[in-house]
C-alpha cells in the first residue's frame, strides 16, 4: 500500500513539471537577466532599424534599367548628348548619376572623364555603406554587454552566499539567470547584427560591380566611331 502511494505521488509530481514547465514564457524568462537586458534591447532595435533602412536604400540604388546603356549609347552615337543627359538626369540611381557626371565632361580627355566618374562613383558608394558601421559597431558591442552581464550574475552570486550563508539553489538562481540570459541574448544580437552587415556589404559589392561595368562601357563607347 505504501509502495503505490508512493508510485502515485511521483507520477502527479511529474504530470505537474510540464504545466510548470508551460507557464515560463520567453518574456518572463528575459526579464531574468535583470537590468543588462535594457542596452541590449536598445542594441537590437537600433540593428535591426538600421538593416532595413540600409536594405531599402540598397535596393533601391541597385535598380538599374537593363535597357538603360544601350539607349545611352544610341543617343551618344547618333550625336544626341542633350537628351542622353535628360535621360540619366532622370533616372535615379547611382550608375545614372555616374554616367551624367561622364557626358557633362565630353570633349575633354578620356583620362579626365574617367576621373570625373570615378569620384562620382566614390560619393555613391560612400552613401550606400552610410551608418553600415553601426551594424558593426554592434556586433562587437553586443556580446561585450553579455559578457558585462556574466559579470553581475557572479557577483549577484556570490553576494547571495555571502549573505545568507547557505549555498542552495535558491541562493545561486538568479545570478545564474543574469549570468546565462545576458550572455545568451548579447551573442544572438552580436551575431544578427553580424549577418546582416555582411548580407548588406555583399549587396553594395554587386551594385558596385554594376557602376564599374557601366562606367567602362561608357567609356568604350565614347571610344567608338560616331555616324
Amino acid at each position: 500500500m505504501w509502495y503505490l502511494l508512493q508510485v502515485d505521488t511521483i507520477q502527479q509530481a511529474a504530470a505537474n513539471v510540464p504545466a510548470l514547465a508551460e507557464k515560463v514564457s520567453m518574456w518572463s524568462l528575459l526579464q531574468k537577466g535583470g537590468w543588462i537586458m535594457f542596452p541590449l534591447y536598445g542594441l537590437f532595435a537600433l540593428a535591426v532599424f538600421v538593416f532595413f533602412e540600409r536594405m531599402i536604400a540598397i535596393q533601391k540604388a541597385a535598380k538599374i534599367d537593363a535597357n538603360f546603356m544601350r539607349i545611352i549609347r544610341d543617343h551618344i552615337l547618333s550625336g544626341n548628348i542633350s537628351a542622353a543627359r535628360s535621360l540619366s538626369k532622370n533616372t535615379a540611381n547611382p550608375v545614372a548619376r555616374m554616367i551624367d557626371k561622364g557626358l557633362q565632361r565630353i570633349g575633354k580627355p578620356i583620362d579626365a572623364i574617367e576621373k570625373s566618374m570615378e569620384n562620382v562613383g566614390k560619393l555613391e558608394m560612400y552613401a550606400m555603406e552610410r551608418n553600415l558601421n553601426i551594424l558593426s559597431l554592434i556586433a562587437g558591442i553586443a556580446p561585450m554587454f553579455g559578457f558585462l552581464g556574466t559579470i553581475v550574475g557572479m557577483v549577484q552570486l556570490f553576494y547571495g552566499i555571502a549573505s545568507t550563508g547557505e549555498y542552495t539553489l535558491n541562493t545561486i538562481a538568479g545570478g545564474i539567470y543574469t549570468k546565462m540570459i545576458t550572455s545568451a541574448a548579447g551573442l544572438i544580437i552580436g551575431l544578427i547584427a553580424y549577418i546582416g552587415h555582411n548580407f548588406l556589404t555583399t549587396q553594395i559589392d554587386k551594385t558596385a560591380n554594376k557602376m564599374e561595368a557601366a562606367s567602362a562601357e561608357f567609356i568604350d563607347i565614347l571610344q567608338e566611331p560616331t555616324h
